[in-house]
């Protein structure tokens, strides 16, 4: 493999809806939306794109990570702005080779560069720690819901940023899908067999 990080391009959309759609089909539920998502963010005001970069084996995009603007509101109705990370996607024969941290590590230099405070993010714990992330409740943070898992996480993208940040987390409305809509986008792609995991069957 002859690995490199870029800046995504214009060019490069099609190729990162359908690599998203490989790594997340079947993961969650039957199918996927990620790839709408990711379609979708870049058209809002949200979407940050000096955070949207690819991993590229040569010429080919194998990974993608894609950032938007959040916000936390605390109890004053006082709002703080935050980075949400997401979409993240490596094609399935390129995961655990460690594009994944390339892609990450890259994009929080950068964010850090450009003076965001923090990254909010739903993800696996076992993973993101590695990275710094850790439980929101460190921080007084919630979901809008008031809610706290250990999926939900937070990274201080300097010493004290969250200081005095407390609330309730929001994302852009653009992670809200409509299963009309994500059937429409769906023809834009080869067909592909949905189907029920085990790991579905009993979240």
């Amino acid at each position: 493999m002859n690995i490199s990080i870029r800046l995504e391009e214009k060019q490069d959309y099609k190729k990162v809806e359908y690599l998203t759609r490989e790594a997340f089909w079947d993961l969650y539920r039957p199918g996927c939306c990620e790839h709408l998502i990711v379609h979708k963010i870049r058209k809002v005001s949200a979407f940050v794109k000096e955070l949207s970069y690819v991993a590229c084996d040569d010429d080919n995009v194998i990974g993608n990570i894609v950032y938007s603007t959040a916000k936390v509101v605390n109890d004053e109705n006082k709002e703080f702005e935050v980075l949400c990370m997401g979409p993240f996607a490596v094609l399935p024969p390129f995961q655990k080779k460690g594009i994944g941290s390339l892609l990450l590590n890259c994009s929080i230099k950068k964010a850090r560069e450009l003076g965001f405070k923090a990254i909010v993010i739903f993800g696996n714990p076992e993973y993101y720690q590695r990275f710094g992330f850790v439980d929101a409740k460190n921080y007084g943070i919630t979901t809008s819901s008031g809610e706290n898992f250990d999926a939900f996480m937070a990274l201080e993208l300097f010493d004290g940023a969250l200081d005095g940040i407390t609330g309730k987390y929001y994302d852009s409305d653009v992670f809200k899908i409509d299963d009309k809509e994500l059937e429409v986008f769906e023809r834009e792609f080869p067909y592909k067999e949905k189907h029920i995991t085990d790991t579905q069957i009993f979240k």
